[in-house]
């Protein structure tokens, strides 16, 4: 038979080993805070663990007591980050990130021709709301364009009621009597501004002088101004070496100076050519001589290889070079064949394409 005083001692003895097993400072799990917090714990005591904020807990317990066996037991809580709703896409422009998940950033930028309208970043709260809220792309406007001096606009629509998006363009033109300095043609920019303007000043062109053997006609105004016209002639047996009519140009000057140069008399008589292409007879169609400038073409006899070719001879101011190897033959002498009608040397023939 066990003695009572045993019993009362065994039992006194195990109260003292089994009180004396407190729990350690339960495990750090991630983005959690535990409440209380100490270095040990008595059997039966309670420990409460809770997300951070801006996580939130998936699974596991969240309240654990200390047993008399002083092990914690298992703890499954997992703290997950929260997650903002999709942005990866604006309108008109682009969103930057790596994850929506608390506590990233993301940035914005805009298109070409438009601007952000709000933050360029925000960062994902404690919440799980973008903070601050998602920017707009809102498209660059420039206000109605300034005229120049002495211009009116030639070409211009708005495009959203009386201003003009990005890229929308402006023309102008001067008043008369006023030339354009600069491009005439303006750009609505990223800026909201406008490309520099054209500007607008008055040219005068000195009266044009008569050529020698011509004559030239201008408006009868005290003053020629740009853009005004003179119309040149020349007279009999003298033709125009340049335009027929000039212009009073920016710069103060006129666009061209034409002279009058004199024709060429041909001594030769009678003879076929080339001018233009084409096979005539220098006796009808140059009978009354050959303008300044006109380039005909005679036909000489290459007598080793028994075949003709070419060579030009132009009019230049009264005087016109016959080519040396070219034989005009008499009338009377029926029996001799002309170059013209003799076949072409080889290096004469045209090239084949």
């Amino acid at each position: 038979m066990i003695s009572p005083v045993l019993i009362l001692l065994s039992s006194f003895l195990c109260h003292v080993a089994i009180a004396g097993r407190t729990c350690p400072k339960p495990d750090d799990l991630p983005f959690s805070i535990v409440v209380p917090l100490k270095m040990s714990y008595e059997p039966g005591e309670q420990v409460t663990y809770t997300c951070k904020p801006g996580y939130v807990s998936r699974g596991g317990m969240r309240r654990l007591t200390c047993p008399l066996s002083g092990m914690w037991p298992i703890n499954t809580l997992r703290c997950t980050p929260r997650v903002c709703p999709f942005a990866g896409i604006i309108r008109n422009g682009v969103v930057r990130y790596t994850t929506f998940e608390y506590p990233n950033t993301i940035t914005f930028t805009c298109n070409l021709g438009f601007y952000l309208n709000g933050t360029s970043s925000s960062q994902c709260n404690e919440q799980g709301i973008w903070s601050p809220a998602l920017p707009v792309c809102a498209p660059v406007t420039c206000p109605p364009p300034p005229v120049p001096e002495f211009a009116v606009l030639k070409m211009y629509k708005p495009s959203t009621g009386n201003n003009s998006l990005f890229q929308d363009t402006a023309v102008f033109e001067c008043l008369p009597r006023y030339a354009m300095f600069g491009n005439d043609t303006i750009s609505c920019t990223t800026h909201g501004n406008w490309t520099e303007l054209p500007k607008c000043r008055e040219v005068k062109c000195p009266f044009p002088s008569r050529p020698d053997n011509g004559f030239v006609n201008y408006p009868a105004n005290p003053a020629l101004y740009y853009k005004d016209k003179a119309k040149y002639g020349c007279h009999d047996t003298f033709s125009l070496d340049g335009p027929d009519e000039v212009e009073c140009t920016k710069l103060g000057n006129w666009s061209a100076q034409p002279s009058c140069k004199a024709n060429c008399k041909l001594s030769v008589k009678k003879a076929t050519v080339l001018f233009e292409g084409e096979r005539v007879k220098i006796q009808e169609k140059f009978k009354n001589g050959m303008l300044h400038g006109q380039t005909i073409s005679f036909y000489c006899k290459n007598k080793e290889k028994k075949c003709s070719y070419t060579e030009d001879a132009r009019c230049n101011d009264g005087t016109i070079e016959i080519p040396k190897c070219f034989k005009e033959h008499s009338s009377f002498a029926f029996w001799k064949t002309d170059a013209s009608e003799v076949k072409p040397c080889e290096d004469d023939l045209p090239s084949q394409s």
